[in-house]
């Protein structure tokens, strides 16, 4: 970067970025943007821009220039899922998505137990799906292999553990012979885990900021916090909101002040009646307007991989006789109707987390019900206050129909396909090849209506945005994709809109600088979902805004920095 008049620390920051390609509604052809404090101000050319630098300089103006060289300018992306303080402890802890077998699970915590003798062992991201064990390690080996300290271990999908005899005395679980537990006993275990966090704020605001920084090496400008009784405290959901808009203690790690991403929040719990749904937010006591609502990890089943996700029909790889072969379901629909009604009676977001086809289908039978009761009353219809279903890995053309109908977003990860989708992937395994190849179908949602929004579900995927749209763009059933745009908006626009701030997520004079800055991996191209009718043009005249190839097998794009609300929240040090 090159002052073009030296910044006054007291004037308001006035960056002009130009020699780019800037994606922005407002000029399809832009290659400069000006930002000014907050907010961006201007989006044009280069010789505009330059006529503008040399206004400043003659006025004697404030006026930073970088050098683009190329790069792209985007809006920052939102992740609509995320678990931060989650996602914090997975970052700290044992990286468990490589194992290959029950075995370098084993090693790994005999590892660490060797290093940090007495300490607890945390872990994440295991997934025994093709060890040639055929399962996770049992209580038995952890305690070996730990030499009798507390450990815990989250599946990849967070809906399972595996703990060792110690943290279960801790946590109070009496049958927990195997290690292995689910849905009551794995939120027992976490409680124990998070009870010493709850204890140390300083240490969970690190982690916390850990994670929001990570984010924003991804360049990713806000994330939706999914947080719930079985996930956090208020306590832990207040430092998390508090760190993003500053009210926090911000401790000494070294930070050096950078901003953080903008955090919106989530809360799981259950409301009867609008008054409940007040009380709780007073108790909640967050930053005006950083509480969307009551949904998120409010979990009507599980998930597939660990064999709680609602199903129809049995799953596919449980033997005959086996417990619980349907899955679960955690919520009922009355007490979920009653919950709808009164976030909607209380202006708040309501969305729940579903994930099988039956845990869909008890969903939106309750959210119908809710709407028929407001019409019922006369009250305007349960659509304008754009409620969520997290996942919705399993819905079908009845289920997205009612989605549209209700006016209710798909708040969705990409991601999962990409991991677990296929003929051969772990959903084939659990379901059989017919049902496992029509999830995620994000091509259908958007063809109805529906609104949607991508997130990561981190520590589930990594913060990795760009992997997010191809995703959705190259998933593994091609009548399942959607345009690299139109899943690019839903990682930036629509990840606001899910939030109901219809305003922001776009590059426009007035609007937010929360922007990202990319070294781009090819030309930019406009790509569509079918080959057939595959734009790789990269003449501007098209009018049609550019985004990286992100054909599989291509690198995604190198995050150089990202802004939130005009401060610096990433530099990887190329533009200064």
């Amino acid at each position: 970067m090159s002052d073009t008049t030296a910044l006054d620390d007291d004037a308001p920051a006035r960056v002009l970025y130009r020699g780019g390609s800037v994606y922005s509604p407002a000029d399809p052809f832009a290659t400069a943007v000006l930002v000014e404090g907050s907010a961006v101000t201007w989006v044009g050319s280069d010789e505009a821009a330059d006529a503008q630098a040399a206004r400043a300089r003659g006025a004697g103006e404030p006026l930073a220039v970088v050098e683009l060289d190329g790069a792209l300018v985007t809006p920052a992306f939102v992740d609509a899922h995320v678990h931060a303080t989650e996602t914090g402890l997975a970052m700290a802890g044992l990286d468990l998505t490589g194992a290959r077998s029950a075995r370098d699970v084993l090693d790994a915590v005999a590892r660490a137990a060797a290093e940090h003798p007495g300490e607890p062992v945390l872990g994440h991201g295991w997934d025994e799906t093709g060890w040639p064990e055929g399962r996770p390690p049992t209580a038995a080996e952890l305690e070996r292999a730990a030499a009798g300290a507390e450990v815990y271990l989250s599946r990849v999908d967070v809906h399972s553990a595996v703990v060792s005899p110690a943290l279960a005395a801790r946590a109070g679980l009496t049958d927990s012979a195997d290690g292995r537990v689910e849905r009551e006993a794995h939120h027992a275990a976490r409680d124990a885990v998070h009870r010493a966090l709850r204890q140390d704020p300083a240490r969970r605001r690190a982690l916390q900021r850990r994670a929001l920084r990570a984010a924003a090496a991804a360049g990713i400008g806000s994330v939706h916090e999914c947080s719930a009784p079985h996930v956090g405290s208020h306590d832990d959901l207040r430092d998390l909101v508090g760190l993003s808009c500053g009210s926090s203690p911000q401790d000494d790690d070294g930070g050096g002040g950078a901003a953080l991403p903008d955090v919106l929040a989530l809360w799981g719990e259950l409301v009867p009646d609008a008054d409940a749904a007040r009380a709780l937010v007073a108790q909640l006591a967050l930053p005006a307007g950083r509480l969307l609502g009551f949904g998120g990890d409010l979990c009507v089943d599980g998930a597939l991989g660990s064999r709680t996700a609602l199903l129809r029909e049995p799953y596919a790889d449980l033997p005959a006789g086996a417990e619980a072969p349907r899955g679960h379901a955690y919520l009922d629909g009355a007490a979920l109707r009653d919950h709808v009604l009164a976030c909607t009676r209380a202006g708040l977001q309501a969305g729940v987390h579903a994930i099988g086809d039956a845990g869909l289908e008890l969903a939106l039978e309750a959210f119908t019900a809710a709407a028929d009761a407001l019409a019922a009353e006369g009250a305007p219809p349960l659509a304008a206050s754009r409620h969520r279903i997290e996942h919705a890995v399993a819905v079908d053309a009845a289920g997205i129909a009612t989605m549209a109908r209700l006016g209710l977003v798909a708040s969705v990860q990409p991601a999962f396909d990409a991991a677990w989708g296929g003929p051969e992937g772990v959903y084939a395994a659990r379901l059989g090849r017919e049902r496992a190849l029509a999830l995620h179908p994000f091509a259908s949602l958007a063809a109805a209506g529906v609104p949607l929004a991508l997130g990561s579900d981190s520590p589930v995927t990594p913060f990795a945005p760009w992997e997010a749209v191809r995703a959705a763009a190259f998933p593994h059933v091609r009548e399942h994709a959607v345009s690299a745009r139109a899943a690019f908006l839903a990682s930036t626009r629509g990840g606001w809109r899910a939030a109901r701030r219809d305003g922001e997520g776009a590059l426009v004079p007035g609007g937010p600088a929360t922007l990202a800055v990319w070294e781009p991996s090819s030309d930019l191209v406009v790509q569509a979902p079918d080959d057939r009718f595959q734009a790789w043009s990269t003449d501007v005249r098209s009018g049609t805004p550019g985004l990286p190839d992100l054909t599989p097998g291509t690198p995604a794009p190198r995050c150089l920095r990202t802004l939130v609300r005009g401060r610096t929240a990433h530099d990887a040090g190329v533009l200064a």
